[in-house]
């Protein structure tokens, strides 16, 4: 009985634990070229709240984030790296922000609004 109480005690508090630390990773495509580009993506998705973890691969474009659940969501942090001139899968940058990026950081643009407009 006594172990029976004990274990109930050990399950309570490991997913009570759970619960306080929601992180969660995702991995998506951001488009960029150099490293002043993985530096701006990197610090624009860590500049949203909960986000730990950054961390942008120039060679296939992925970047990798880890962030609290709770605090933010992958929707943010798509939005806060568009912001910085960055295209990723989910948003688009506004073309002023883009445009003022560095010449080498000028990636090639996606015609997929174009193509989805003619459909």
């Amino acid at each position: 009985m006594i172990l029976k109480k004990i274990a109930l005690i050990g399950l309570l508090l490991c997913s009570g634990l759970g619960l306080m630390a929601q992180e969660t990773s995702k991995k998506f495509k951001v488009y960029g070229n150099c490293g002043m580009c993985e530096s701006r993506i990197e610090k624009a998705a860590l500049s949203v709240e909960g986000v730990s973890i950054a961390d942008w691969d120039k060679t296939t474009k992925m970047i990798n984030v880890k962030f609290d659940k709770s605090k933010t969501d992958v929707h943010k942090i798509h939005m806060a790296i568009a912001n910085s001139g960055h295209d990723t899968e989910m948003h688009k940058a506004k073309d002023e922000v883009y445009n003022k990026l560095h010449g080498c950081c000028q990636y090639i643009r996606s015609n997929k609004d174009q193509m989805d407009h003619k459909h």
